[in-house]
């Protein structure tokens, strides 16, 4: 019986292992396709058979991208947005966090649950109202237009984090600050941070990407050109009679690249960030 339920978890092992195996080919596949297509030349990235690697290899693409359709300045425009969101998501996300966690108060669990529900509220359905309420605020074609709804978007999930982390941080650090004579304000910000490093680099891991890469709001709320975000400004490449694949390949490859390098640096915040307070509630 011993041999038979061995095999059979082994089997289980191997279809799972297979499984991920799949997973990362799909994954990878549509990146690799992506780097390369920016690599070909224009006459050759919509060949018929198309080549699986460019046959001349060639940085024209990305020196488009960056002269000839303002990308510079799409990416400028992602930078600020990205980073004011980031950094106030994370300071709010760090005191409502240890609020949460340390604060005596009725109804935390269905508070938590409505932030988590809020974290993964579709976009698209308050698109429209929030459209209406910047035009009467005089916020459309603007980087607050889109930093404002940023941060409420991603302070949910970022709370969600950061509250996780908190609860792990000992009790008696506090009671020793207190002693000290350390304010609360001072107890979080030089005993309590320091012990939840790898939370703050998680939110602002999610953060960030989740702004960076946001097209729905960002195409809605500025319809000025100075104001376009990355993704909408690649989304509008090309005219009505030609479409630039190899010069979008080429920005896309750009604008994922800090992406990933920023996912694989901080890949062990971000898993202990998701699995942090699993265990405990």
């Amino acid at each position: 019986m011993r041999t038979r339920s061995r095999h059979g978890w082994r089997r289980v092992v191997n279809l799972v292992n297979l499984g991920a195996l799949v997973l990362v080919v799909a994954t990878a596949l549509p990146l690799y396709w992506l780097v390369a297509g920016s690599l070909k030349p224009a006459t050759e990235v919509g060949a018929t058979p198309p080549s699986p690697w460019p046959a001349d290899v060639t940085v024209a693409n990305y020196v488009d991208a960056f002269t000839s359709v303002g990308f510079g300045r799409y990416i400028a425009n992602s930078v600020v947005v990205a980073s004011v969101s980031t950094v106030v998501v994370v300071g709010l996300a760090t005191f409502a966090g240890y609020a949460l966690a340390r604060t005596p108060m009725r109804g935390r669990g269905p508070l938590m649950i409505a932030l988590l529900m809020i974290s993964v509220y579709p976009a698209i359905a308050v698109v429209i109202p929030l459209y209406l309420v910047e035009r009467q605020l005089g916020l459309l074609n603007s980087h607050a237009g889109l930093i404002i709804p940023y941060i409420a978007f991603n302070l949910p999930f970022a709370i969600w984090i950061m509250r996780n982390y908190m609860l792990a941080v000992p009790r008696g650090l506090e009671d020793a600050a207190s002693i000290d004579g350390a304010s609360p304000t001072r107890t979080v910000l030089t005993v309590i941070l320091p012990q939840v490093r790898p939370g703050l680099f998680t939110a602002g891991v999610f953060t960030f990407t989740a702004t960076w890469t946001e097209f729905l709001m960002a195409l809605t709320f500025n319809s000025q050109d100075a104001y376009r975000t990355v993704p909408v400004g690649i989304a509008l490449y090309g005219t009505t009679f030609e479409v630039p694949y190899g010069t979008i390949f080429a920005a896309a490859v750009s604008v994922t690249a800090p992406i990933a390098i920023l996912v694989l640096v901080f890949r062990r915040f971000v898993v202990a960030g998701l699995t942090a307070g699993a265990v405990k509630g």
